[in-house]
């Protein structure tokens, strides 16, 4: 199986970002770290992984004999319920719906401030790759969230196959739709600044993901970041934007909603949240 999940990761993350980088040739000397949107990538991620979170714990919350305990990167439970492996795919529900809200905010509000437009941007973003991946790695490993869902839902072999191929073909387009809204309309970032700020980001989340092996704390946002970067750059080649640089948001109010968002995360989540 993980040799299927290294063609996964090769086929879906690999193949889309060298392709893009190949056609999108972007200008390794033009490209310079943008701060506000290295925070804010950083912000959006555990965001949007946090409010899966809820998610999970709330609709088992409800269901007669299980205890779910709310944490700031994983969630547990116990007690026993057979509907309890279908409720583990509510939370990449609530996170694909949360990434297409952010679409629907970027779609409907073309004149926002540089820095709103940004975080509705990786808020988008991770919302939609974030689900999408989740769904593609559950047709392969049925021992992930939505692995679990479909197991239960009995979906088969040919089902499981029509679902990776639409996952994949979801995050295409939703590369090609983002790629176009990045920034102020008229403004584009370049692909080796966009690729430098998903990679980078990986750092900024680490701490919010302590204590966990390491898998859990660095390999799975770099998974995800990954995916969606490989996908986001070979749009911005399909639609051709190669990028002629963004207007720069201050990085004050990013910094501080990391901050707050990390002392939430450590000294409130981290400790469970029976319910």
């Amino acid at each position: 199986m993980s040799f299927l999940l290294a063609l996964f990761l090769l086929a879906i993350g690999l193949v889309p970002l060298m392709a893009g980088i190949l056609l999108l040739k972007p200008s390794v000397k033009r490209t310079s770290l943008d701060l506000a949107s290295l925070l804010l990538c950083a912000l959006a991620f555990n965001l949007t992984f946090f409010w899966q979170e809820p998610w999970l714990v709330i609709p088992k919350a409800l269901t007669p004999g299980l205890h779910p305990v709310l944490y700031h990167n994983n969630h547990d439970w116990t007690g026993d319920a057979p509907v309890a492996q279908l409720l583990q795919g509510s939370g990449a529900v609530a996170t694909l719906a949360s990434g297409l809200a952010f679409c629907g905010i970027l779609a409907i509000a073309p004149r926002i401030s540089s820095g709103w437009r940004l975080f509705f941007f990786w808020m988008a973003f991770q919302g939609l790759y974030q689900s999408l991946s989740q769904l593609a790695i559950g047709t392969l490993l049925p021992g992930n969230d939505v692995g679990r869902a479909l197991g239960y839902l009995g979906i088969g072999t040919t089902g499981k196959g029509a679902l990776f191929i639409l996952a994949v073909a979801a995050m295409a387009y939703a590369g090609i739709w983002l790629a176009g809204r990045d920034a102020q309309p008229g403004t584009r970032r370049s692909g080796y600044g966009m690729l430098l700020v998903a990679l980078l980001s990986v750092l900024l989340i680490i701490p919010f993901r302590l204590p966990r092996n390491i898998i859990e704390i660095a390999l799975i946002p770099l998974i995800i970041n990954l995916i969606g970067i490989g996908w986001l750059i070979l749009g911005m080649a399909i639609v051709a934007h190669p990028g002629n640089g963004a207007e720069r948001s201050g990085i004050a109010g990013p910094l501080l909603a990391l901050c707050a968002t990390l002392l939430v995360f450590q000294l409130v989540l981290r400790p469970g949240i029976a319910f």
